[in-house]
């Protein structure tokens, strides 16, 4: 099977001192990632398909302005109530060996979609989502899990509620680049927003958050006008390449061509690992990525949209 071609991408302006520290003083051993999980929410919208993207404060692997998404925790290992494809069945989708590995994914894929956002996929049972009907007892919880005070199963055993890993599909694996300090070996799932959910940013630490149009956003490619919209020091007069890394831009490309949510969750796709490798451009470092020919896997169901 061929190789697709080589793409160049802008370097994000989070790498730029870790990769001229690579440069100068030559490679060295890679930094280990740590495992993540990261949500591309969805919903169909008059304009088109839209995605929640936000602003990540500090150097985060995901970028500057990403979709939800962190590290794989210690808690993510916690017995909780489940409906989906079972850890095996997850483990094939993703290609990898261990079902215990697979399960934190998901359960961290969940957390990380709930902290960041309030969007919680779980309900009572295999055919229906939790609404959220109080904001701020939402937000507590929220709050309470992301500072590790409580834990996902905690907020779901009192709800009496399970995760509904039906609703999580797999996209692709990224791998930070060798040279980044810090670096993570994220899998991205998608989602579609359920009825009666809506996004919201954290209290405490949400700067800017919004849902975006991916054909609009994509549209203003080489201008700032998103990163003087977030309108913080390392965003204002970037572009989409200096905020988001590659893996963020494959993903919005591959929505902007979407013909809505079900057709992107319906599409049949394998598991593809990506990692950017640093090149120098006519005196411009790049970042290049060459998608690997991925290895078979195994499809999960799509279900649709809880009502």
């Amino acid at each position: 099977m061929p190789q697709a071609a080589k793409r160049l991408f802008e370097l994000p302006v989070q790498f730029e001192n870790a990769a001229r520290s690579w440069l100068e003083h030559g490679e060295r051993t890679p930094a280990a990632p740590r495992y993540a999980s990261s949500v591309v929410l969805i919903k169909d919208t008059p304009d088109g398909m839209s995605t929640w993207l936000a602003y990540r404060s500090g150097s985060s692997p995901l970028g500057v302005v990403s979709f939800p998404g962190g590290s794989v925790e210690e808690h993510d290992d916690d017995p909780m109530p489940w409906i989906g494809p079972s850890p095996a069945q997850w483990a094939d989708a993703l290609g990898i060996e261990d079902p215990a590995l697979a399960r934190r994914h998901v359960v961290a894929a969940i957390r990380e979609l709930f902290e960041e956002t309030g969007v919680l996929l779980a309900g009572p049972d295999a055919g229906s989502t939790v609404a959220v009907t109080n904001p701020q007892e939402w937000m507590a919880a929220r709050e309470a899990v992301a500072a590790q005070d409580k834990t996902l199963a905690d907020v779901l055993d009192r709800r009496g509620l399970s995760l509904r890993t039906d609703l999580l599909k797999p996209l692709v694996n990224w791998l930070s680049p060798d040279f980044a300090h810090r670096r993570f070996n994220t899998r991205y799932f998608a989602a579609t927003l359920p009825l009666g959910q809506e996004p919201r940013l954290l209290e405490s630490k949400g700067v800017w958050g919004r849902w975006i149009c991916a054909p609009k956003l994509l549209g203003d490619r080489t201008g700032t006008s998103l990163g003087d919209e977030i309108d913080q020091e390392n965003t204002r007069g970037r572009t989409l390449g200096q905020l988001m890394v590659p893996g963020t831009e494959i993903i919005l490309e591959k929505l902007g061509t979407a013909k809505g949510c079900v057709a992107y969750l319906s599409h049949k796709r394998k598991t593809h690992v990506y990692q950017p490798t640093l090149v120098e451009v006519d005196g411009d470092l790049k970042l290049e990525v060459v998608p690997p020919s991925p290895p078979a896997t195994t499809a999960l169901p799509v279900v649709p949209p809880s009502s």
